[in-house]
């Protein structure tokens, strides 16, 4: 169902001034339409839904009590922005989220100026705001202005260690700005840790649930039974973290806990925030993710990613499966391997069902850890569970892995720990664009001593590489696989492991030898089967390991062949770049051997299907192909007889 609401109100709320015409009353009804109007968006591009439809309220409060953009929402990740997009003048194109040259589904800040800062990784909203703030002070000038700073931040995104960085930055400088610590008992996965269990003391006691009286801060408006109990309940409030609650500890008045989807709390208490505070301020509110669409309350993870959906069943329209995805082969693969040695543990970030560690998790739970959203506390604590005689999987996405970079350095490399790095979403991963793009990992791990970085090139392989992990224990081992579906080839009953730094020949040819790194095998083939209907007909090797290269396999294609090509998902700086060190180093260049490298190019490529972004990057089998022709000068020559 894809017929859009009946949205008066919405209709005439062009852009955010628009909302200060509107009544308390009016800005309620808004709201609804506004939600609406958001389910049936994203029923037609997928995205993520639940984190929206929780802030509905809040976006519409914040709008129309601050004068954006002059005054500066960041929102933190931006999962949530969908329904602040629609208010800023992008309502027009909201049903091209996510899509190849349409909105993205973060905010980005050469998409609007209501975008003061980009965000599609958590828990960096209040050192911006906080940026913002010092800049505001100091005289900085853009050409919206510079007003409050106001940082919204997801109770999972303020659980990482540079969100308390921050804050205590924020409260030693004093400088006014709004921090709003949206609620919700959930960030993708449900919340783990301390922070989780402080939040939920701070309102467990009965008297904070009426939260219009705790927001208005009237003892005097509850009934007489509850008004010692609300006393008694601030005073412990104010007992907390040894005289104050932890965040007043920090430098920072708090205001709260409030219903975040109550007009009549909300639009106060941002109001006279806005004419009072002088410092910095943290507004504790309580919301409901998935709010208001059953189906995004009722599903496990509220809602978070959804495919395109029937917006009167919740049901989503997913395409069919021919083969298992990398991520499902990897968690089986490392179930197995567990059965049989109960050294085997698992960490993730806050991505369990993400990375397939919550089969894990259920099977092993006393071997599996959620560490929250610090990578890099994550992945020191790999490295002592390694340097402890366990064998760790620290389990992350490439994108996020950057986020753990000194540790991986430092805490893991230097100190040749074995700790197996499984990497998902590698390469170009479509709807979530350049920010989670895992394009970086192969040039930053493979640079390192002692690292061993392997490619899975099909979901057989990656079944072999966690084998292969499994029984490494000289030093740290990466292995690399993408998102989505395999290639459907016959998988073993068991991965074996495979021989450290040694590659496998895939068909023999002549010419031109064709060295891929990854999953790209796939286009590779499909360009020799072109290539062959020329005349030509290239070697195909699959190299498996960036680090250690396998010396032998490519000094014996670079003697026998006049050209070598090496097909690689990352950037420059990666396995391209260290076969060519090995073939400078070898005078191999000196011999007139014809060498090319296709790597991600020096570009972010924005979001699309992955095909399509592969083919900005010049990367799929047609491009390989034309790469083949150049480099033996038959396109050329093909020019010269035209």
């Amino acid at each position: 169902m894809t017929d859009r609401p009946v949205t008066p109100l919405l209709d005439r709320a062009k852009r955010p001034a628009d909302l200060k015409q509107f009544s308390d009353s009016e800005l309620t009804t808004l709201a609804r339409e506004l939600r609406q109007e958001t389910i049936s968006a994203v029923s037609v591009t997928g995205g993520h839904l639940g984190a929206g439809l929780g802030v509905v309220e809040l976006t519409v409060a914040l709008h129309a009590v601050f004068d954006t953009p002059r005054d500066k929402i960041i929102w933190d990740v931006g999962h949530q922005c969908y329904p602040h997009k629609i208010l800023t003048e992008r309502r027009d194109r909201i049903r091209t989220l996510r899509q190849k040259d349409g909105l993205s589904g973060f905010t980005k800040r050469s998409e609007s100026p209501y975008d003061p800062f980009g965000a599609a990784h958590s828990s960096t909203s209040i050192s911006a705001a906080l940026g913002f703030a010092v800049a505001r002070d100091l005289g900085g000038n853009i050409p919206e202005g510079l007003g409050d700073a106001i940082a919204v931040i997801g109770d999972g995104s303020i659980s990482a260690g540079m969100a308390y960085e921050a804050m205590n930055n924020a409260g030693h400088l004093g400088k006014r700005m709004i921090v709003i610590l949206n609620d919700n008992e959930m960030s993708i996965a449900p919340p783990v840790g301390a922070m989780s269990s402080y939040l939920s003391r701070l309102y467990a006691e009965e008297p904070f649930q009426d939260f219009k009286a705790a927001a208005k801060g009237a003892v005097s408006l509850l009934p007489v039974p509850f008004r010692e109990g609300a006393k008694r309940a601030k005073d412990i409030l104010k007992g907390m973290a040894v005289g104050g609650t932890l965040f007043e500890q920090l430098g920072f008045s708090y205001v709260g806990p409030i219903d975040g989807h109550d007009m009549n709390q909300l639009l106060p208490v941002l109001r006279t925030v806005k004419d009072r505070a002088t410092g910095p301020i943290l507004i504790h509110v309580l919301t409901k993710k998935g709010k208001g669409y059953a189906p995004a309350e009722q599903a496990r993870d509220k809602g978070h990613g959804v495919a395109k959906f029937n917006v009167v069943t919740g049901e989503q329209k997913k395409a069919p499966t021919n083969a298992p995805s990398y991520t499902s082969v990897f968690a089986q693969s490392l179930l197995q391997e567990a059965a049989e040695d109960d050294k085997i543990c698992a960490v993730t970030a806050a991505m369990p069902d993400g990375t397939g560690l919550n089969l894990f998790a259920e099977r092993y739970p006393s071997r599996c850890f959620d560490v929250a959203i610090a990578e890099q506390h994550g992945v020191t604590f790999c490295a002592a569970l390694a340097a402890g005689g366990m064998k760790p999987f620290c389990t992350m996405y490439s994108t996020f892995l950057q986020r753990g970079y000194d540790q991986v350095v430092h805490d893991v490399a230097i100190q040749r720990l074995p700790v197996r790095f499984a990497i998902d979403r590698a390469g170009l991963v479509g709807a979530d664009g350049a920010t989670h793009a895992g394009a970086f990992d192969i040039a930053y791990l493979a640079n390192l001593p002692g690292f061993v970085v392997m490619a899975a090139a099909d979901e057989a392989e990656l079944k072999h590489m966690v084998a292969t992990a499994a029984a490494h224990e000289d030093g740290p081992i990466a292995f690399r696989f993408p998102r989505g579906e395999g290639r459907g080839v016959d998988m073993p009953e068991r991965g074996t492991p495979i021989e450290i730094g040694k590659g496998r020949m895939i068909t023999q040819g002549s010419k031109v030898a064709l060295l891929s790194f990854g999953t790209r095998l796939e286009e590779v083939e499909k360009a020799a089967e072109a290539l062959e209907a020329k005349g030509i007909t290239p070697t195909i090797a699959d190299a498996r390991f960036a680090k250690p290269l396998d010396r032998d396999l490519i000094l014996s294609l670079a003697a026998d062949h006049e050209a070598l090509i090496t097909i690689e998902e990352g950037a420059v700086g990666g396995f391209g770049s260290h076969v060519a060190q090995l073939l400078a180093e070898e005078g191999v260049f000196d011999e007139g051997l014809k060498y090319r490298s296709m790597v991600l190019p020096d570009t972010f490529i924005d979001q699309a299907s992955p095909a399509d972004m592969y083919a900005v990057a010049e990367m799929n089998a047609e491009h390989i192909e034309a790469k083949v022709l150049d480099v033996l000068g038959i396109a050329s020559l093909g020019a010269q007889r035209a």
